[in-house]
Parts: C-alpha cells; structure tokens; sequence
C-alpha cells in the first residue's frame, strides 16, 4: 500500500476512492496510509474542490470512511497465536514457511532501489508466479514502496507494501494502529498486537470500497515499531486495488502470513534507509483537547436519542442519533486556521453575522453511495479563520441506504451547533 493517507484524509485530502491511473492510486492509498492524520475524513464536495486548490490537506474535512486511518480507541487484543519475538536471521524467510519472524533491523543499506524492493518482496512470498510490478527506490523524494501482482494458483491478486517514518508518540502514529470506527468504514475483522519490543501491529480485513459496489476485498497489516518505523502492506482479490475484476474469493495472504510479511526484518533497514528531514520535528506536539461525540450530544435538541457516538479526537466527532423515526448520522468537523479559503467557501450567498462569522447551509445528496442518502450542512467561519462545520445524513452511515426520508436534525438546528461558543479552544 503506497505511502500518504487515512489518515484519519493522509495530505489530508485526495479522495480514498478516486479513480485515475494504477499508480496514482497505488500512492494514493500510500499517502493515505502512511501521512495520514486520519484516516480518514468525511468531506463535502465544495471543500474538497477549494482544497484542492489551496492548501489541500487543510481544507478536508476528516474522511472516516478511510479504511487505513480510522480513528478509534486502540484495542490491544491477540490475533490467535503466540506473539511475534525478535529473532536473529535478517528476515528474508518466506511467508509460506510460518517461522519465527524477527522485528528487529538488519544492518541498513545506503539505499534500496524500486526494483530491489520488488526483489525483496518477491522472495518473502510463497513460491508462485509474479506478474506486473512497480516500485519507488528509497533516494526518490516521495516515500518507497513496492507493489506486485502474485499468483499462488488461486488466481491473481495484487499485494504491495509501503514505508515511512513516523514520530513515536504522534497522532500520525496512533491512527497508524487504530482500528476504524464500524459505524464509519464497515469491515470483517480489526485487532492490533502489541509485540514484544513495543512494536504495535495492526491487522484489518475489509472491503476497497465501504459501500461495497464491488466485491473486491482489501487486507492490510500496519507496523509501527518504537523507532518510528513504519511498514504497511496491502493485499487485495483483484489483480488491481481499484479497476479490475475481482479473481479469487479472498486475497493470497492468510491473516498469519500478512503479519509475518508486514514484520519481516528486512523492511526495517529499508525504512532505515529513507533519508531523514533534517527540519523533521523530533518530538510530538502536545494534543488538543480534542472533541468527541459526547460534544456533540450535549447540543443536540430535545427528542432524539443518541445510540452511538464516537471517542475522542482532534476535530471529528460524530454521533448517530434516534428520533423514533430511524437513525441519523450527525458529525462536525472543527478546523482552525481556514481564512485562506473563506472566499471559496463563503461566497456571495453566505449569511454574515453581526460579529462578522459566515455561515452557509446546504441540502444535497450524500457522497459515499449509500443508496438513497441526502446530506445536509451547516458550514461556519469565524474572523479569525476558525471553522466549524455540521452534517446530518438520513442514514446511520453514509455508505449505508437511507433508513428515513430525512436527516433528524433540520440545517437550522445544525446551524446552531456549528455556531455553539463550545468548539472554541478544542480541534
């Protein structure tokens, strides 16, 4: 999986399902993993256009339906099996073999080229025949990876794996390992592993897309060691993330063979050997208080009851309310400094407050293909560039079909909460 971005929207906005060319795809999906913050975001149309156009990880609006980045509370459970210990051969065993798989480095190369990253991953896969590959050398400017299509007899299927560094204790770093919320990304399985030496692995098994128009299937394995190191790989039942047929019932990979993949020690030096940001930061910024779907709870109306919610965040919240007519889902996205696109995003017909805020409403379908699904907006912005945005689907989730005619909130009520004095000082 080439390197972002869920995050939890990874530049933080190129869309997760966009269909262009494979590699433009393939990096994509690897922004998106791997410079995430986030996974993953939900967006409107109008803001992903004006981010696109200025500063666009800024302007996105948090897109849970990311599968990588989804942000939720880190479950450490077992996978079924004895934790993985560091070991002392340099990694490069098969898969197939289902030996010991160390996580500790082997002796970093100076560099490590596209088609010696197709080498390595070709031979830490069990015997079977390679077709297409494509790869990105450690000394480019953009993050290595290495993607091939592979065939064990069961039909082709496309796997590839993306490197990074991250800074331990980052909010990059725990949406790296954090399971997706299910009421935002549905998914079969999520469970991340705390190994040994403090590594965290995080195995998923999903779908390519959330809303499910395609069969195709998408397993990741997502490492994040103490270093820093980052190590993702995607395997997917279709010879192509995105485009192509699906051709086997599941990808190649059990979940046991994704984690010996993903923790082989060799990735360890190619991370290694990624050159080092000398304006890098080299500690974590202190976190925001961050809001969660208790925020937006304490300002809803009268009348509807609230069956789920999210946990905390930095600036995305969600909760999915009850009004006995079928669920809704309710989420805000609270983003300050945003003054370089209020004039994009706050024309002509925005409405202009005495204290200069402008807000805007909009009522349109929802953009995640649930069958059926309107999505209503309240979009605010103060002076100081301070935004915050509100959007209520008739839907418990956006890739699901509607389970009313309308959302449960009205844009008047979800102006008053984007215009609520309590995001001030939180996102």
């Amino acid at each position: 999986m080439p390197v972002d971005d869920r995050h939890h929207d990874h530049d933080r906005y190129h869309d997760h399902h966009r269909d262009n060319d494979h590699e433009d795809r393939f990096e994509e999906r690897l922004g998106e993993a791997l410079h995430q913050a986030g996974g993953a975001y939900e967006t409107d149309r109008r803001a992903l256009v004006a981010a696109g156009e200025t500063r666009g990880h800024r302007l996105l609006l948090r897109r849970r339906a990311a599968v990588v980045a989804g942000v939720a509370s880190v479950a450490l459970v077992g996978l079924g099996g004895a934790l993985l210990v560091p070991g002392g051969d340099d990694g490069r065993q098969s898969v197939a073999t289902g030996a010991k798989t160390p996580v500790a480095s082997a002796t970093p190369k100076a560099s490590y080229t596209g088609d010696q990253l197709i080498g390595i991953l070709e031979k830490l896969l069990p015997r079977g025949e390679f077709g297409s590959a494509e790869a990105r050398g450690t000394d480019e400017q953009l993050p290595p990876y290495a993607q091939v299509v592979y065939n064990d007899g069961k039909g082709k299927a496309a796997i590839a794996v993306g490197f990074n560094r991250v800074l331990p204790g980052s909010e990059q770093a725990r949406q790296t390992i954090a399971c997706p919320d299910k009421t935002l990304t549905p998914f079969d399985s999520c469970a991340v592993t705390r190994l040994s030496d403090g590594s965290a692995l995080k195995l998923f098994q999903g779908y390519e897309y959330p809303d499910r128009r395609a069969d195709t299937k998408l397993w990741t394995a997502d490492l994040v060691t103490p270093k820093g190191q980052q190590v993702s790989v995607s395997e997917w039942n279709a010879a192509a993330e995105k485009g192509a047929p699906v051709s086997r019932a599941e990808p190649p990979l059990s979940p046991a063979r994704l984690r010996t993949l993903a923790t082989a020690g060799a990735w360890l030096g190619v991370v290694d050997a990624i050159p080092v940001d000398p304006k890098a930061p080299t500690a974590a910024p202190a976190q925001p208080s961050g809001i969660d779907g208790g925020s937006v709870a304490s300002l809803l109306p009268k009348g509807v009851k609230v069956v789920a919610r999210s946990g905390p965040d930095s600036g995305y919240a969600y909760v999915v309310v009850d009004d006995g007519k079928g669920r809704s889902l309710v989420q805000i996205n609270v983003q300050p400094n945003m003054s370089d696109v209020e004039g994009q995003l706050f024309g002509a017909g925005a409405e202009t407050l005495a204290d200069g805020t402008k807000v805007v409403t909009h009522e349109g379908p929802g953009e995640k293909g649930g069958a059926g699904v309107v999505m209503w907006t309240a979009d605010t912005i103060r002076t100081d560039g301070f935004r915050v945005v509100v959007s209520a689907f008739n839907s418990g989730s956006q890739v699901t079909a509607a389970t009313r005619t309308a959302p449960a909130l009205t844009t008047k009520q979800l102006r008053a909460i984007a215009l609520s004095a309590k995001w001030r000082g939180l996102g």
